[in-house]
């Protein structure tokens, strides 16, 4: 096996979250729409959350639109659909309730997707940007990429346990 670059590594993790996502067992609306442990945020809301979070913070990097704009109508969310969810309060969570599970994890494939295609385009020099001075050490190109992707692995992560303990209890 050879050696593997930066760029190879982060399209490689970048695809990770997706696998995850299609690993999740069937789920009914009820159980996407489930509050497991009286948690704010469903299944749907961790699916959902992990396609924005990727998508804003991509399409901040690029400059292009963000792939939401293509999923919003599908959604059908209106404008709490619009947000990230960051912050959210538990009223704004429970804001956002789906029944298509095929349509969460599309969607999170598809922003991983494009930023797998992003990292592709991009130089290990591009990496090492500074992209934020606003933290301390300043933020990378190739942290931002990280964070990113880590953040979804994290969302997709809590949808599965979580979908697991549904399943484990019916």
């Amino acid at each position: 096996m050879g050696l593997m670059n930066s760029i190879e590594i982060l399209t490689d993790f970048a695809h990770r979250p997706v696998d995850a996502a299609n690993n999740l067992p069937a789920l009914s609306a009820d159980q996407l729409n489930a509050h497991p442990g009286g948690h704010p945020n469903s299944i749907a809301w961790l699916l959902w959350h992990s396609g924005r979070e990727v998508d804003v913070q991509l399409s901040d990097l690029t400059g292009d639109e963000q792939v939401w704009i293509k999923f919003r109508d599908r959604f059908e969310l209106g404008e709490p659909g619009d947000a990230v969810g960051l912050g959210h309060t538990p009223e704004q969570a429970a804001e956002i309730k789906l029944d298509d599970q095929q349509l969460l994890i599309d969607y999170v494939e598809a922003t991983l997707s494009a930023l797998g295609r992003y990292v592709g385009k991009l130089s290990e020099t591009d990496l090492g940007e500074i992209i934020d001075e606003n933290w301390t050490p300043p933020v990378t190109r190739g942290v931002r990429l990280a964070s990113i992707i880590d953040d979804a692995a994290v969302h997709v992560g809590q949808a599965a346990y979580a979908a697991g303990a549904l399943n484990h209890s019916h």
